[in-house]
């Protein structure tokens, strides 16, 4: 009966192999979210500039060159987060990037600001930031998840 695994054994495998597809369907939709997001304010530059001239941060010239990075960035590491490559240096950059939108959106209420986030659409209806807040509190979180899951080996019985 040596051939045979043990019920016990096949739950561990079982388990893991759920943690493993939880893992991947957490890294390909926060890709997909960050090459969304993204190729949206690659395609329009000149309203994404718009949007960070708004958050009255930065001076005037860092808005474009902010404008024209952040966005490659975004999409760069959602495509590594799709295909798996440097899944934690690409979820890390997320997560770095999510600290400063929430640290951003926050000083935007307490200053009074009514502005949208440009986190997605530029020029359209606004998004609370409150409600921006929250949902990169989740991405933060995905990316946090991601960084920290140790990578288990596929066949190993231990």
């Amino acid at each position: 009966m040596e051939g045979r695994r043990s019920p016990h054994r096949r739950s561990g495998i079982m388990k893991m192999k759920t943690k493993q597809h939880i893992l991947l369907a957490l890294r390909i939709g926060l890709g997909v979210v960050f090459v969304y997001a993204g190729i949206l304010k690659i395609t329009e530059p000149v309203a994404f500039a718009g949007s960070v001239a708004a958050y009255n941060i930065l001076p005037y010239y860092l808005n474009y060159l902010v404008a024209a990075t952040i966005p490659w960035v975004e999409a760069a590491c959602g495509l590594l987060l799709i295909v798996g490559y440097r899944v934690k240096a690409a979820a890390g950059i997320v997560a770095g990037m999510n600290v400063l939108f929430i640290v951003l959106l926050a000083s935007t209420i307490m200053r009074g600001l009514d502005i949208d986030c440009g986190c997605f659409r530029q020029g359209g209806g606004k998004t609370p930031a409150w409600v921006a807040i929250l949902r990169d509190i989740l991405f933060l979180s995905v990316a946090l998840i991601l960084i920290s899951a140790r990578k288990e080996r596929r066949f190993s019985y231990r």
